[in-house]
């Protein structure tokens, strides 16, 4: 069976990236004789979608488990949908990991551990965009989007702690401060634009 792991570099030795969709590279191994192929991820540089993009490749390349650290509920959905296991709290080498797979010592999980736009360094410009879509559509459709996938944070935070076992307390309490620093980006950005309706 083929299994893709978000990695840091293109062989079994490098370590995992945290990041699903923003990846470096996805290293796609063969359980049966630990073969590989690395594959850059396109999806690095996308503003928006990179869950999406990074989980139709992998579903692409024939991998029917994704090993990862982090993976936000886009990416959880398009990889369900293919039929993809996901396997995330991961860190330590590609190799470890996948041995740790093969030993069936780690669960699939079938929800996010990050919100929405986790990967892009801070979220700032996730809530950009969704409140200039909101001002530009009449509040609406931009705040009610932009507002369920806010929601969503509170159901990652504090993470249960079968996700969290695997990490480190340095790994876990960086995961949180990153978490409580893009929910606050949310807030100020939700406020702004609450603001900004008062006015008119």
């Amino acid at each position: 069976m083929k299994v893709a792991v978000s990695s840091s570099g293109t062989n079994l030795d490098s370590q995992i990236d945290p990041r699903f969709g923003r990846c470096a590279y996805f290293v796609i191994v063969n359980t049966d004789d630990m073969s590989f192929e690395a594959f850059d991820n396109e999806g690095i540089a996308l503003g928006g979608g990179a869950g999406i993009q990074s989980s139709q490749f992998v579903a692409s390349k024939g991998a029917g488990a994704i090993i990862t650290g982090n993976i936000g509920p886009n990416a959880v959905q398009t990889l369900s949908a293919a039929g993809i296991e996901i396997f995330m709290g991961q860190t330590g080498s590609v190799r470890e990991a996948v041995e740790r797979y093969r030993k069936d010592d780690i669960k699939p999980e079938g929800s996010p551990n990050v919100v929405n736009h986790y990967g892009m360094g801070g979220g700032a410009s996730g809530v950009g965009r969704s409140m200039g879509m909101g001002r530009g559509m009449g509040m609406g459709k931009g705040m009610g989007r932009r507002m369920t996938s806010g929601m969503g944070v509170f159901g990652s935070i504090p993470p249960d702690s079968s996700k969290t076992d695997s990490l480190s307390r340095e790994e876990e309490l960086k995961q949180l401060k990153d978490q409580a620093n893009d929910l606050f980006r949310q807030m100020q950005g939700l406020q702004a634009r609450i603001k900004d309706l008062e006015k008119k």
